[in-house]
């Protein structure tokens, strides 16, 4: 707790009194983990190329060689086209209809089908026959009997030959290749020559076999036709079928006595039906004109006096009762008058009505004598119809076997005029001339393939071994590999003297670039540059000492107060004049810093040495001792800068960064493991320190270049370099 109230305020403040979280210890850290662990983007992939160019253009020559190699160990191969003109036939075994239906199965099916026919077996071993070439030593050798070099010689040509079938138009070319210029032409015009007369042959074949097959039919399909024929004159005569070749919905019946006799009936019976209902609404008519005009005229007398006796009966109801003699004798007389009337009325109706009744029944008997006859002629016509079931089915086997023996004689007739053209629809349009010279091997374009090949390769090289070299390499692998602020990357020195001295000269690329990461450092924090600084790195030789120096230096030359600690207690870089004084004595005892602090060649740079190699590093460091010592050195100077053992494998790096709060990691560009840079930055974070960020050395376009190393951290090395700083006379 002591060595917590000693620290200078900015530091307090910057760091805070409690162990910081890891999100607070650096910003970047809670969203690197949920990143790629590489992106790869287009800038990427031109970093890639880059860094791997020397091997990219070697898979580049290497395929332009092999390139070069293969057409030279290539046989020279010539090709000969030749070229067809393929039009349909312009006779078809088909009839009208047909020919309509079928006028375009379309050009390109017919062209495709000749191309198949070019490349068939069949037409090769024709070749390889009026050729001869399985005689031809060149060409089958001299092994095997005659049959398998005719094999031999069929499968050579058939393998030589490619056909290109027209999209459009109907050109067929096709090519033969061979190794001999002469036998490609010689083959190729073969193959044409053998296409045409082959098809010549195939159609006169098909002709001939068509002819016999339509004779053989033809002869058949008379024989049924006489046979059907015979059969259905027969039943009819067994049945008693009168047939007047009239044909309609039931067959021959239409054509017999029975269904003449039938229809003329069911005619009569509809007339009769007709004129008995004519009959009868005339009748029912005429008694409903039973009180028409000519009753009411001759009536017209009898209803005038009903009406005078029925007005004085009326007249004299208003003085007398109807029992009253005259009233009885005004009514009497009215009921005989109603009567009378009645009796005029039925006369005059019953003199019309007697006639049309008369004409009524005469239709009623007529339609039933019909109705009778229908009847009786119905069963007849039923048995007559089942009969002639058997009839009709004869009548269509008659009928097809007639339609199709003039079908089959009509095509005999077109197959004579099909097979006596004698065209074919190929012809050759150019022949096959003697190749001027191979068209393989192709130097450009195996070139090119070699070319392409070898730069595909190579990039895919490339990747592959950036993608299994995982390392750090550049500022973009920083940031989104750890997650870290990228406070600088030192360029790889080239070229003689050492680090020391390009340090020493403000101007040369070295010392600016750790200028650059001094000014970084400056806005690290929110109270500026930290007081004390750890520079630590996942593993040795990744060049913190030399960062450590080169901060320092910077600061100083500035103007202020620097003290570098070598707190490499296993393996300290920088050496004083003597090893009885440095940091593990003041571990060991309570005296103030300022008795073991040197000066150095270097104004305002004090140098706290390591001191005598402890056997036991991390004890000296796990006790309170080392908070103190860092509190006083803060107190008396302006920048601490403390030179760290590395982060894996060992405890002392943990123990000091929790004892400085502020760290930066130094990452070799293209040496160090993405893993173990990872892993020390969660060894810092456990110790609760903030990482302020990481520098890149050694960083240059070949940084992937460089392999990994492993070191063993259990010894001083005899030959590791040391930085000697000199000290000087105290300032007074």
């Amino acid at each position: 707790m002591a060595t917590d109230l000693a620290l200078p305020p900015d530091d307090r403040s910057a760091v805070g009194a409690s162990r910081p979280r890891r999100g607070e210890l650096f910003p970047y850290w809670g969203d690197a983990r949920n990143r790629e662990d590489s992106s790869f983007d287009l800038a990427t992939l031109l970093r890639i190329l880059h860094d791997w160019r020397w091997m990219i253009l070697g898979s580049v020559a290497l395929g332009l060689a092999a390139a070069i190699v293969v057409t030279l160990l290539t046989q020279p191969l010539y090709r000969a086209w030749v070229t067809l003109e393929v039009n349909p036939p312009t006779v078809e075994i088909l009839d009208e209809k047909s020919r309509e239906a079928a006028a375009g199965p379309s050009l390109f099916d017919f062209l495709v089908t000749q191309a198949g026919l070019l490349s068939s077996r069949s037409l090769a071993e024709r070749v390889a026959q009026d050729l001869n070439l399985a005689s031809n030593p060149q060409f089958v050798g001299t092994e095997g009997d005659a049959a398998t070099r005719l094999k031999i010689a069929t499968a050579k040509v058939a393998g030589g030959l490619s056909v290109q079938a027209p999209e459009e138009g109907q050109l067929i070319r096709f090519a033969y290749v061979s190794d001999s210029p002469q036998l490609a032409a010689q083959v190729a015009n073969g193959l044409a020559e053998n296409f045409i007369s082959a098809g010549l042959q195939r159609r006169f074949e098909a002709s001939t076999y068509a002819r016999t097959f339509l004779q053989q039919q033809i002869a058949k399909t008379r024989r049924d036709l006489e046979r059907s024929e015979r059969q259905m004159v027969q039943y009819a005569q067994q049945q008693g079928i009168l047939d007047s070749d009239k044909e309609g919905e039931g067959g021959s019946d239409a054509g017999s006595l029975q269904s003449a006799s039938m229809v003329a009936l069911n005619s009569a019976l509809a007339e009769a039906t007709a004129r008995r209902m004519q009959a009868e609404a005339a009748y029912r008519q005429a008694q409903l004109a039973a009180n028409s005009a000519e009753v009411n005229e001759n009536t017209q007398s009898l209803r005038q006096a009903k009406a005078v006796l029925e007005a004085e009966y009326q007249e004299k109801r208003t003085l007398m009762k109807p029992e009253h003699p005259d009233m009885l004798s005004l009514r009497s007389r009215i009921q005989e008058l109603d009567r009378q009337i009645a009796r005029e009325r039925t006369q005059v109706a019953s003199g019309r009505t007697n006639t049309l009744l008369a004409d009524y029944r005469a239709a009623v008997a007529a339609e039933r004598s019909l109705q009778s006859r229908v009847a009786q002629l119905k069963g007849s016509v039923l048995n007559l119809r089942g009969r002639s079931i058997q009839y009709n089915i004869l009548r269509r086997e008659v009928d097809t076997n007639r339609e199709l023996y003039d079908a089959l004689l009509q095509r005999y007739k077109e197959i004579g005029v099909a097979g006596g053209i004698g065209t074919t629809p190929v012809s050759i349009v150019d022949r096959a001339e003697v190749p001027g010279g191979p068209y393989k091997p192709n130097l450009m374009f195996n070139l090119l393939v070699g070319l392409a090949l070898g730069l595909l390769g190579g990039i895919a090289a490339a990747i592959a071994l950036e993608i299994l070299n995982d390392t750090v390499k550049s500022r973009e692998d920083v940031r989104n590999k750890l997650g870290l602020a990228c406070l600088g990357a030192i360029p790889k020195r080239r070229g003689k003297g050492s680090v020391v001295e390009d340090l020493t000269d403000p101007t040369s690329p070295l010392s600016e670039a750790y200028s650059a990461v001094l000014a970084a450092l400056r806005f690290s924090t929110a109270t500026g540059a930290p007081r004390t600084l750890l520079i630590t790195s996942s593993q040795a030789s990744e060049g913190k000492s030399s960062s450590a120096l080169a901060l320092a230096q910077n600061h100083a030359r500035r103007g202020a107060r620097v003290l570098l600690i070598d707190a490499d207690l296993r393996r300290p870089a920088f050496k004083a004049e003597s090893k009885a004084k440095g940091l593990t004595k003041l571990l060991t005892n309570e005296e103030p810093i300022a008795e073991h602090i040197t000066s150095t060649q270097h104004a305002n740079l004090w140098l706290l040495p390591c001191g005598p190699i402890p056997p036991n590093p991390a004890d000296l460091l796990s006790t309170p001792r080392i908070k103190q010592i860092m509190a006083e050195a803060a107190a008396q100077f302006d920048l601490v800068v403390v030179d760290g053992p590395p982060m894996l494998g060992l405890a002392d790096a943990s123990l000091l960064a929790s004892a400085c709060r502020n760290a930066m990691l130094i990452i070799e560009s293209g040496k160090t493991r993405t893993r173990a840079a990872r892993e020390a930055v969660d060894r810092i974070a456990t110790a609760g320190a903030h990482i302020v960020g990481a520098t890149l050395t050694k960083s240059l376009e070949e940084a992937s270049h460089y392999g990994y190393r492993l070191y063993q951290y259990t010894a001083v090395a005899d030959k590791r370099s040391q930085i000697v700083l000199i000290s000087q006379p105290d300032e007074a």
